[in-house]
């Protein structure tokens, strides 16, 4: 299964047909994989055993391979083994190692504001804009459509989102308006066509890449003078913090960024600083000594 070779195996082009509902992303890690594998073996993967597995594992450990990039391999290995081969018990010494779980980046109000303010271009301003005002990732930024703008019930439409699930986003008044903005100089230059992306590429009938997207959040987080590390998933997070600071409701929250579980939009209860301020202290309900 050699990446670089120009002819598929019969059995790559299986595992191809196996992964045919999976996401691109995730096809391509899988892929990637099991290439691991196979170069580490030097033979073709299916002939490993349990055995070979377990010494693959130890090697990647030992070439100090991150906890996340290790489970996102043994993932796309169980896949392999437990649909494409249908021997899932050769996985039965492959265990997971526990990530250790950090707190987001978060930007206070003003310098989400700043950090706006100095992207390159109104089409970038108005991309960020949306990734904070409508808590949206990166991905689904790039994939809006005209067409997903509903102003009369003010949300946008968001196909295919993580998981491949759609759902609607809030549009704020502001953020209309924004798009209004960015609507008509697109238009008016012949960037974006009718029904077409809401933020095109270098060429109209393609999207903007989330590559383009990165380097703009990171060129304004220079020129702002930001000095923490910041991402397009950085205005996510600071959306859902700043939400939950208004008390708005934590399900509420959930359902607007599209998170299966709970669990995973309850983190943002630790970097709500607002939150955090309005917590009595045990000492000062302790009476006078």
């Amino acid at each position: 299964m050699d990446s670089s070779s120009q002819r598929i195996s019969p059995l790559r082009q299986r595992m191809i047909d196996d992964m045919r509902k999976l996401e691109h992303k995730t096809q391509e890690g899988y892929i990637r994989a099991v290439c691991k594998l196979a170069a580490f073996l030097r033979r073709s993967p299916d002939s490993a055993t349990i055995e070979d597995l377990r010494r693959f594992q130890l090697h990647l450990v030992d070439h100090g391979i991150s906890p996340i990039t290790l489970n996102a391999t043994l993932t796309g290995l169980k896949f392999f083994f437990d649909v494409t081969l249908d021997r899932g018990e050769l996985m039965s010494k492959m265990r997971p190692v526990r990530v250790p779980r950090t707190l987001p980046v978060v930007l206070s109000r003003e310098e989400v504001a700043r950090l706006i303010a100095a992207a390159p271009n109104l089409k970038s301003q108005t991309a960020l804009s949306i990734a904070y005002g409508a808590g949206l990732r990166a991905s689904e930024v790039i994939a809006l459509k005209v067409g997903d703008i509903d102003s009369k019930r003010m949300t946008l439409r968001v196909e295919q989102g993580k998981g491949r699930k759609d759902r609607y986003a809030m549009l704020s008044p502001v953020l209309l308006e924004r798009l209004r903005a960015w609507w008509r100089v697109g238009h008016a230059q012949g960037k974006i066509l009718p029904s077409g992306w809401l933020f095109p590429g270098m060429n109209a009938m393609d999207p903007l890449s989330t590559r383009q997207l990165n380097r703009a959040i990171h060129a304004a987080a220079v020129a702002a003078h930001i000095d923490k590390r910041v991402s397009m998933h950085t205005l996510r997070h600071s959306f859902a913090t700043h939400l939950l600071e208004q008390k708005v409701d934590i399900r509420v929250i959930q359902v607007l960024l599209g998170h299966k579980k709970l669990e995973t939009t309850s983190m943002y209860a630790h970097v709500a600083t607002e939150i955090l301020r309005e917590v009595v202290s045990p000492l000062e309900i302790l009476p006078p000594t």
